[in-house]
Order: C-alpha cells, then sequence, then structure tokens
C-alpha cells in the first residue's frame, strides 16, 4: 500500500472557515433538512483535502426528528428532548419512518456531484438514540437509561425495537439514493460494561447490519 490510511471522523466542522459562513445563522437540525446545505457542507472537505470518500453531513438525532419527536440541539448543550421517553405509552410517538425526502434528494444530489468519489452515510445506533430520549438530553452517566433497562428489560426492548426499526429505515432511505456505504454511531454504549452490552443492546444493533 503507497499510503497510510487515515481516517476522518469528522470531515466537516468548524475547522473549516467556509463551513461557518455557510452555517451562519442557520440552527443545526435545519441545516440537515436542507438539501442544498447538505451537499455543500458534505462537499466542502471532498473539495478542500481532496479525501477518498465523503461523509454525509447530518446528525445523530436526525432520525428522531424525521420520525417526528420534539427535539431541538441546543447551542453549548446538545440534543435536548421535549418530552423524555418514560412509559410504554410513549411508545405511541415513535413511528415507523418510512422515507425523509430531504436526505433522498441530497444523497441523490451528492452522488451527481462526486462522481466517482463514494459517499459514506451514517445514522444514530438504538442505544445512544434510547439515551437521548430517555435522558431528555446528554448525559454523562446515562442514570435514566440504565434504570429503564435493567427496571423494565420488556419496555427496553420494545424501545429499542422500534428504534432499530427508525434507524434501519433512515440508512436504507441513504442507500437507495446511492450512498456507497453506511455507518452506525453509538457515542454513548461505552457507559456499559461489555456483559450488558451484548445482551441489551447488540442484538439491535445486529439486525440493523444484518
Amino acid at each position: 500500500m503507497p499510503h497510510t490510511p487515515v481516517r476522518f471522523m469528522r470531515q466537516a466542522g468548524r475547522a473549516l472557515p467556509e463551513y461557518r459562513k455557510v452555517r451562519e445563522g442557520i440552527p443545526m437540525l435545519e441545516s440537515c433538512f436542507r438539501p442544498d446545505l447538505v451537499t455543500e457542507i458534505t462537499l466542502q472537505p471532498v473539495r478542500r483535502y481532496g479525501v477518498d470518500a465523503a461523509i454525509f453531513f447530518s446528525d445523530i438525532v436526525v432520525p428522531l426528528k424525521a420520525a417526528g419527536v420534539d427535539l431541538d440541539i441546543v447551542a453549548g448543550v446538545g440534543p435536548v428532548v421535549a418530552e423524555p421517553f418514560a412509559t410504554r405509552a410513549d411508545l405511541d410517538r415513535l413511528p415507523l419512518l418510512t422515507e425523509v425526502p430531504q436526505v433522498t434528494e441530497a444523497v441523490r444530489l451528492l452522488v451527481a456531484e462526486l462522481g466517482s468519489t463514494p459517499l459514506i452515510g451514517f445514522a444514530g445506533a438504538p442505544f445512544t438514540l434510547a439515551s437521548y430520549l430517555v435522558e431528555g438530553g446528554p448525559s454523562k452517566d446515562q442514570r435514566k437509561t440504565k434504570a429503564l433497562m435493567y427496571g423494565d428489560p420488556e419496555l427496553w426492548n420494545a424501545l429499542m425495537e422500534r428504534l432499530a426499526d427508525i434507524t434501519l429505515a433512515f440508512l436504507r432511505v441513504q442507500v437507495d439514493a446511492g450512498a456507497s456505504a453506511v455507518q452506525l454511531f453509538d457515542s454513548w454504549v461505552g457507559a456499559l460494561p461489555a456483559e450488558d452490552y451484548r445482551r441489551y443492546v447488540q442484538p439491535h444493533s445486529a439486525r440493523i447490519l444484518a
């Protein structure tokens, strides 16, 4: 291999002046649902650095927003859910996701612009989405999430199954529109011991990837 492979976890972001300029005054979630902005932001690091693949500009919680969850990304805080998940009745507020036309359009625009450069799509994994829903926002200890997981495994699995369906649908939208590969981001799963991960989380992520 003539070159050492390096993967940039974040290709777009505050490090790029052109990113800061195009995002000025536009909330994060709004920018994720505007195909023109998603296209421009995704292409910026490709133009600047000539990377081997583009990473679709989105956010971990976009699938939840697309499914109708009332949430916002608050500056200096992160994703904040208006009505945190606590009971079985809350499952009714998580409808299945079938289409996300803004994402479909953005991926198609990008594939046309990128040519032979692959596009990598992504989505938040079920555990991380569940943690935002249950905690109501970012949490360092995931206390409420663990309380639900250990205290009511039946409800926990029902929630994870619903979130896995939403995540899978969100990834399929990207693949069907032309993404070359997709990945799951499970930002908060490190809060669990390996044994609990294998029992309560891995089956749901594995079903998405399968």
